[in-house]
């Protein structure tokens, strides 16, 4: 079971430019931390795929252990784990995000 939920994981990964695993949805965040980190998204205009930890135990736990990274939310630009929401914030803050964020989008 770990390893197709693991595989699970890599193909959402590796299958969407830019993905985010979250505590609710983009239009309804469950978390204050999921929704810094969408409001971050948003300011770039980008489209982006989500997927909602709470729905899947499995995949809440299963994207920890992928990225070994223990909290939520998680985003993920080209197939490489950028980081939470603190690392994400900053990032942002430091312009260090957008050229991530435009590469896929070119």
């Amino acid at each position: 079971m770990a390893d197709a939920i693991q595989a699970k994981i890599e193909e959402q990964v590796k299958g969407n430019k830019i993905i985010l695993y979250m505590k609710g949805t983009p239009s309804f965040p469950m978390c204050g931390f999921s929704a810094a980190t969408i409001q971050v998204l948003d300011s770039y205009n980008v489209k982006y795929e989500s997927v909602n930890v709470l729905d899947d135990p499995a995949i809440r736990d299963g994207v920890k252990r992928y990225s070994n990274w223990p909290t939520v939310p998680q985003l993920y630009i080209n197939g490489e784990f950028v980081g939470g929401c603190d690392i994400v914030r900053e990032m942002h803050a430091k312009g260090e995000l957008e050229p991530l964020i435009r590469a896929v989008q070119a």
